[in-house]
């Protein structure tokens, strides 16, 4: 490619709404432009880039046994409705009607619809397991779209779905995607960790995300310092946490507490240690066809109470904060609540705090609290992981330190089971002759994503740095002075040398001065620039590398040699 034929639009200021390095150097670089809200297009340059990505994506999954199809982006509403997600879903899911009045959704995710193609056609075990993915367009209505690539509405996503007999088998093929996605990212170049997850919107009964470490990374991780454990914060686990500090022993009794409505006024007032109290945290759980109570967390003072945890435990579509009024008219008086005795609310206790004892609780009563509280009498059902995580907590697998750190999540694989199967009539015959649902599971890859995430995981203040599999061309050679013969001539014929070797190469023959040719090789971030100047007189010419900003002038009879390295 000549770059005086190039459509590489670049631009010397970054969009207003843009604050990441990946948002801003991608629509500077002339690499996307955006056409609405959280809208984008991808242009010579980017799409280069979004293929490099896509390939290797394809390649691995074909090598694992998967076979790729493609289905539409517009999805009949009544599949959604089918697995129950048509209302679930949220306000992300745009919903529309034809001119005939038929509903549709446009697909930001296609269990539905995959499930539906499998059913009726896969009838036997024997055609089992089965493994369907695609790489296409999916649109999300994000509330705030932002962040260019990152979050965006509409994106480009590699998502797969298999289909099994057993549950065994299904972890069998849930292992295989986490070693071929792992090789994935492996071959992309980027620094990840694989985490545990919460599955969110999808289900099913586990689910594993990639993170890319990157600082502006929307995701809080908690990796171990001494294992391979690492979970995001909204899964994340610890070592039962345990205190150095001395419990407040007394009998159960009613203690009078005036006025003291949060944790520090207690610890101060029965000189005790916050891991001694039990904080109660009270939300509004809202559901289908907004519905909404009353819902009350249970967690120890020095805790806090995380929120995704805290929905998933009330089954609810979200939380909300629950205001004076809504409190009173459950029965609740906000400061003093605590589970013993609790009647006519849903609440939930967290795991930690099963069979604990010495402990100071709300009494559900104006100014009381109890002391002497043992966690003894409760079911089973009440009790759930709520608390969130944090640095400096230990390890559940090894009892290392947990440290915190930021991460962007490019892939995602989830264990279904038979959620989708079984509310949309999918089954098949076993191996007895009986009808059963498939076990399925889902793994998706965001690819335009992945583009935004290699640059912010590899930039600086001038610019993009792309490595070497997604660079969208190796080398750019760079003419000093487009009026110099020698060095114009010297340059095409190096150009065409090594595009008739089918390498990646650009030439900048553009009539420009060097120092703007220099800006773009670097705002564009090639990996390599090779400089055609007045060395040339001396029989040299100057290799520069993006990443290390390393010059040197390199004879031109050991070029070719030179070359092979850069390639």
């Amino acid at each position: 490619m000549r770059f005086s034929k190039l459509f590489a639009p670049t631009a010397k200021d970054a969009p207003k709404d843009a604050v990441l390095p990946s948002h801003i150097f991608l629509i500077r670089g002339g690499f996307i432009a955006q056409s609405g809200s959280g809208l984008y297009n991808f242009l010579p340059l980017g799409k280069i880039v979004l293929d490099k990505i896509r390939n290797v994506v394809k390649e691995e999954m074909d090598n694992a046994g998967a076979q790729e199809i493609s289905m539409g982006v517009v999805n009949p509403a009544e599949l959604w409705r089918q697995s129950g997600r048509y209302e679930a879903y949220g306000k992300e899911l745009l919903r529309f009607k034809d001119r005939k009045d038929n509903e549709f959704v446009l697909g930001p995710t296609h269990e539905e619809v995959v499930t539906d193609i499998v059913r009726n056609r896969v009838n036997s075990y024997k055609q089992l397991p089965l493994h369907l993915y695609q790489i296409a367009t999916k649109f999300r209505d994000e509330a705030r779209p932002r962040f260019g690539l990152l979050r965006g509405r509409e994106f480009i996503m590699k998502d797969g779905y298999s289909f099994h007999a057993s549950m065994e088998d299904l972890k069998r093929e849930f292992d295989l995607m986490e070693k071929t996605y792992t090789q994935i990212f492996t071959r992309l170049g980027l620094d990840f960790r694989v985490v545990a997850a919460d599955s969110g919107a999808i289900g099913g009964s586990g689910s594993k995300e990639f993170m890319v470490l990157a600082k502006n990374g929307e995701d809080d991780i908690l990796v171990c310092g001494k294992c391979e454990y690492a979970a995001n914060i909204e899964a994340a686990k610890r070592e039962k946490k345990t205190s150095g500090a001395a419990p407040p022993k007394a009998d159960f009794a009613k203690f009078h507490t005036p006025s003291l409505t949060s944790i520090e006024s207690i610890c101060g007032f029965f000189k005790i240690d916050a891991f001694y109290t039990v904080k109660a945290v009270i939300k509004k759980a809202i559901y289908k066809e907004n519905r909404s109570e009353i819902v009350i967390f249970f967690v120890r003072g020095c805790d806090d109470l995380q929120e995704v945890k805290a929905q998933n435990a009330a089954k609810a579509l979200e939380l909300a904060e629950a205001n004076e009024e809504e409190i009173k008219n459950a029965g609740l008086i906000a400061g003093f609540c605590g589970p013993v005795g609790l009647a006519n609310v849903k609440f939930f206790i967290d795991n930690e705090l099963k069979e604990e004892k010495n402990l100071i609780c709300g009494a559900n009563e104006q100014d009381y609290h109890h002391v002497g509280v043992c966690m003894f009498n409760f079911k089973d059902e009440r009790y759930a992981d709520l608390i969130e995580v944090k640095e400096g907590d230990l390890c559940p697998c090894c009892g290392g330190g947990l440290s915190q750190t930021k991460g962007i999540e490019v892939g995602h694989i989830f264990q279904l089971g038979q959620k989708y199967s079984s509310a949309m009539n999918a089954a098949f015959l076993d191996q007895n002759g009986k009808t059963q649902p498939f076990f399925m599971g889902c793994y998706g890859i965001g690819v335009s994503r992945l583009a935004a995430v290699m640059i912010e995981a590899n930039h600086d203040e001038k610019g993009c740095i792309w490595n070497k599999q997604c660079a969208p061309y190796l080398l750019d050679i760079i003419i000093s002075n487009i009026k110099n013969e020698a060095q114009a001539k010297f340059a095409e014929e190096l150009y065409n040398k090594l595009k008739s070797e089918k390498k990646e190469v650009i030439l900048d023959d553009r009539n420009e001065r060097f120092g703007f040719k220099m800006n773009d090789f670097e705002l564009i971030g090639f990996p390599h620039a090779l400089i055609v100047g007045r060395e040339l007189d001396d029989g040299k010419v100057e290799l520069v590398s993006r990443a290390a900003g390393v010059k040197e002038f390199v004879d031109i009879d050991k070029l070719d040699e030179k070359l092979k390295e850069v390639f």
